[in-house]
């Protein structure tokens, strides 16, 4: 692939190129070139990455490169926390906010550190891209300019220069005159400014980019030693001590965050920091010729050390110099060979070849990689206010109403018939009779009469005294309520009969309340039909039931008592089985235990611990027989 210096492009070449348009509907005003073709990558094989912009690589070496890169790193976790990835331009301008360098480490290898992650993280949670509002209506989708502009020579060559190289007041469409006003030569050619300093560590040049008018002429006469296109007019490099080994950040900063710091390390570190500051302000008056002749001025320094280069009284550069710039891509430690590097890559010629088929593709697949718009969701509408309900005010006669309806209800649930039988024969008339209905706003939800919901408070002596009062017990429950309460229906039954107060029993004393009225009232009401009652109790069915009862606990003693007295006789048998053989002695000691056949040790002992004893004995005689 042919190498082209951006200052010395073919004239051939530079009459063919058109500007390339971004393959979007960008806003921004650009040339379109005749057939509308896609942005190209910067490499010439379709191997590229899917999460920074659609960049190409020409072979797997150079893959694994970007992918060790912090530029790679930064837009993988910024992708992962819900940002989007940023240019190799937009990459370079966070850098420079932060202290230290991303890889300004204690190696100038590709490989970071561990203060190199430690700096990415840093990076994703100080820079987290803020998400753009795009209204309902809008249907163009904005892309992240990169940081070279493509332009294209037909039939499929593609050249990419950084932007950095024009004036900040070109527009777009005037990128490519712009180019072609670089390939002018000046009389005394043109040069850069480079500067560095990261961690204490500083490298600045002054360089030669183009040449004069008189070496290209004697070039062009092929001369036997050719002017090179760059040459390093003057340089420096010096350190000085300001930052903690793998802590990152400087002293300045570390005292303004917690406070000066007493140790001699950190005296030493701000020495460090006052003598770094003057030696490159010492370097910059004595590079002050230099540095007015050149055409564009490149830094790399954070927020704390750009200050170093600007605006002190006597510096040779300001602030709003129109030549400051940033390196638009990442950059390592600052050294004299990583100055050489960042030259060369400013001044080389990205060049790719791709057919327009082949562009197309890729730009399909670059607009696919692209994050999706997100709609800004429309706002709720207002929650309509539930008109408030005010309170009835009640008189006087409707509270006491109130209050004694809620009396008797609490009476019946707890079973208070003392209290019930006093209440009764004084409001009785007053609250509408036996079989008043209770009234909703009490919320009694399981009953609807007095009866009813005496049978579910389970009460037997209020359910007795409201049925001696003549209270229907046919009146029908809600069906839900009474469902809700559990109560099932018999088999056989319909499924749609409504049930009464007797079904809502859930005892069988209370259903033998029911029982025993029937039988002495079977007159009042229908009970074995409407009421739902099986049947009748008299007194001599209950009578007969307590003998039932009575023949059945008295079948349980018995048979108690003949299991009692045969085991006491398997055990008698147990121990007559067991005391033969023990012979007594007729002399010796009478202890727990002692002699094999003493009798009187084991007198009043019970069968089970002579068993136990008993067994000791055998055990030690087996054991003294193994020993012999």
């Amino acid at each position: 692939m042919s190498v082209f210096h951006v200052y010395s492009l073919p004239s051939e070449l530079l009459q063919s190129l058109v500007l390339r348009n971004t393959p979007t509907g960008d806003d921004q005003h650009t040339l379109k070139p005749p057939s509308p073709e896609p942005v190209p990558p910067s490499s010439t094989s379709t191997i590229s990455c899917s999460i920074c912009l659609g960049v190409s690589f020409t072979d797997v070496n150079q893959q694994r490169t970007h992918f060790r890169s912090d530029w790679h790193r930064y837009n993988v976790k910024s992708r992962l926390n819900g940002g989007q990835p940023v240019s190799l331009s937009d990459f370079a301008q966070l850098i420079d906010a932060l202290e230290d360098s991303l890889s300004g480490s204690e190696s100038s290898t590709d490989e970071g550190s561990d203060s190199d992650h430690d700096a990415v993280s840093t990076l994703v949670s100080k820079h987290k891209r803020r998400t753009r509002s795009i209204t309902p209506n809008s249907s163009l989708r904005r892309t992240p300019r990169t940081a070279l502009s493509w332009f294209h020579s037909p039939p499929s060559t593609q050249i990419g220069i950084y932007r950095a190289l024009f004036p900040f007041d070109t527009p777009e469409d005037g990128h490519l005159q712009a180019l072609k006003d670089l390939q002018v030569p000046v009389s005394d050619g043109r040069s850069w400014a480079m500067f560095m300093v990261a961690g204490g560590h500083f490298a600045g040049a002054i360089v030669r980019v183009s040449k004069n008018g008189e070496e290209l002429e004697l070039q062009s006469k092929k001369v036997k030693k050719p002017v090179p296109d760059t040459e390093v007019l003057r340089h420096k490099t010096f350190h000085r001590y300001t930052t903690r080994r793998k802590q990152g950040g400087s002293q300045s900063l570390n005292d303004n965050a917690k406070g000066n710091a007493k140790s001699a390390g950190a005296q030493l570190r701000r020495y460090g920091e006052q003598a770094l500051r003057d030696d490159i302000r010492n370097l910059l008056t004595d590079w002050e010729e230099e540095i007015y002749d050149c055409e564009l001025i490149f830094i790399r320094a954070s927020g704390a050390n750009r200050k170093i280069f600007m605006d002190y009284e006597g510096s040779a550069l300001s602030k709003g110099d129109q030549r400051l710039r940033t390196f638009p891509f990442p950059t390592r430690r600052p050294t004299q060979s990583e100055l050489s590097r960042c030259l060369q890559e400013l001044t080389r010629v990205k060049v790719s070849h791709f057919t327009e088929e082949a562009l197309r593709a890729q730009d399909e697949a670059y607009l696919a990689s692209l994050p999706k718009p997100k709609l800004l969701p429309a706002p709720a509408p207002p929650a309509l206010e539930k008109p408030k309900i005010k309170p009835v005010k009640l008189s006087k006669e409707e509270e006491l109403f109130r209050e004694k309806w809620q009396r008797l209800v609490e009476m019946i649930s707890k079973g208070r018939l003392e209290a019930l039988r006093a209440l009764w024969e004084r409001e009785g008339n007053d609250l509408g009779g036996i079989d008043a209905l209770i009234p909703e706003w009490i919320g009694e939800k399981r009953a609807v009469t007095l009866l009813q919901l005496a049978t579910c408070s389970d009460q037997e002596d209020v359910t007795n005294w409201i049925l001696e009062m003549h209270a229907d017990p046919t009146i029908p429950v809600p069906r839900l309520e009474a469902e809700g309460e559990g109560v099932e229906e018999k088999e056989g039954e319909d499924s749609k009969r409504r049930l009464t107060a007797y079904d809502l029993a859930q005892s069988r004393p209370i259903r033998d309340v029911f029982r025993r009225n029937a039988g002495e009232h079977p007159d009042w009401w229908d009970w074995f039909g409407a009421a739902h009652v099986p049947s009748a109790l008299s007194k001599e069915m209950e009578d007969e039931r307590e003998e039932k009862k009575k023949a059945r606990r008295k079948g349980l003693k018995d048979r108690l008592k003949e299991r009692e007295i045969k085991e006491k006789e398997k055990e008698k048998s147990t121990v007559e089985e067991v005391t033969p053989n023990i012979s007594a002695p007729s002399t010796g000691p009478r202890k727990l235990g002692g002699g094999g056949g003493d009798i009187a040790g084991i007198a009043g002992l019970t069968p089970e611990m002579r068993v136990k004893i008993e067994r000791e004995r055998r055990a030690r005689a087996a054991e003294a027989r193994l020993k012999r």
